[in-house]
């Protein structure tokens, strides 16, 4: 059986391109010319073993990290890619607004501008939800930017003007709605520290869509949940998806969510990618296989290929 082209998939409509991506600590090469598309509506699965570079790819495009080489651009509501990306690559800008929707160019905007003006949103592998603070407090912190605008920096808010009362109101309808969402509104006076494991990281997940991200970045969403725990974070992705029409890039080592839920995969293996296309494709691919089973000479890979082939001819 023939391998996955590894050439980038494109899609026709990417809300989010990543073009020969670099990222250097001092001579380790953690990601290795990396190109791929997010498409707009998509759920998009990036994997791979351990030390893969998976993670350090999310930091580059959330911008904890800046990328040593290349160049992460976002196109909002429908905006088309390459040619703008091209002229705004020669201006030196961030972003550049058009009639159609804005482009950014995420290697060149610090963190807070991605999260506030890109609307790009993530989880961590290790939960960080404020334990000490109430279920529902955690996801008006999230909207804590809409809410300063709308206090005047604290004023209006301090004055209890109508404005100000408004917005929080609608802060606090959008954290009841998200409750609901992920069946903890009955919940929503208790620490958030004393949910169970699986509660506390869907409660992350509607934290970080309490910003209205279009591109939504989760990084082991599946990871310590139980069958039926990932059972419930599938339907949850599928509704976001579906309702909010929010893009979303997952890191996943559990397959049986990736395979499950996924338009697209890309696999990565010592920070190269070695196979990018459907959930079928990537499954069946020999190179994959090799990867995870830790085969790396040439002659066990064909072999690898062949009993494949055998399986499925």
């Amino acid at each position: 059986m023939a391998a996955a082209d590894p050439a980038r998939r494109c899609t026709s409509d990417p809300l989010l391109v990543v073009e020969h991506l670099t990222m250097r600590f001092g001579g380790l090469v953690a990601v290795n010319d990396l190109s791929f598309e997010v498409g707009r509506g998509d759920i998009t699965a990036l994997i791979g073993p351990n030390g893969a570079g998976k993670t350090t790819v999310f930091n580059c495009v959330t911008g904890f990290y800046k990328p040593s080489q290349g160049r992460l651009a976002l196109a909002r509501e429908g905006r088309a890619l390459p040619a703008d990306v091209t002229a705004l690559t020669r201006t030196g800008r961030r972003s550049k607004r058009f009639a159609d929707g804005d482009l950014y160019l995420l290697e060149r905007m610090p963190d807070f501008e991605i999260t506030r003006y890109a609307r790009v949103a993530r989880t961590f592998q290790n939960i960080r939800l404020f334990a000490g603070m109430t279920v529902l407090e955690n996801l008006i912190v999230a909207q804590h930017n809409r809410l300063m605008h709308a206090s005047g920096m604290s004023i209006l808010g301090l004055l209890g003007l109508p404005s100000y009362r408004a917005s929080e109101k609608a802060a606090i309808d959008k954290a009841a709605y998200w409750l609901e969402q992920i069946g903890l509104l009955d919940r929503a006076d208790d620490p958030a520290g004393a949910l169970p494991y699986g509660a506390q990281r869907r409660l992350e997940i509607a934290r970080a869509m309490c910003t209205d991200p279009v591109l939504l970045c989760l990084d082991e969403p599946a990871a310590g949940l139980n069958p039926r725990e990932s059972a419930e974070l599938n339907d949850l992705l599928r509704s976001i998806r579906a309702r909010q029409g929010t893009s979303i890039l997952l890191i996943e080592h559990d397959m049986s969510v990736v395979m499950q839920i996924s338009d697209h995969v890309i696999v990565l293996d010592y920070g190269t990618r070695i196979s990018d296309g459907t959930p079928e494709e990537v499954r069946n691919d020999p190179r994959v296989i090799a990867a995870y089973l830790g085969v790396a000479d040439e002659e066990e890979l064909h072999k690898v290929e062949a009993e494949i082939a055998e399986v499925y001819t």
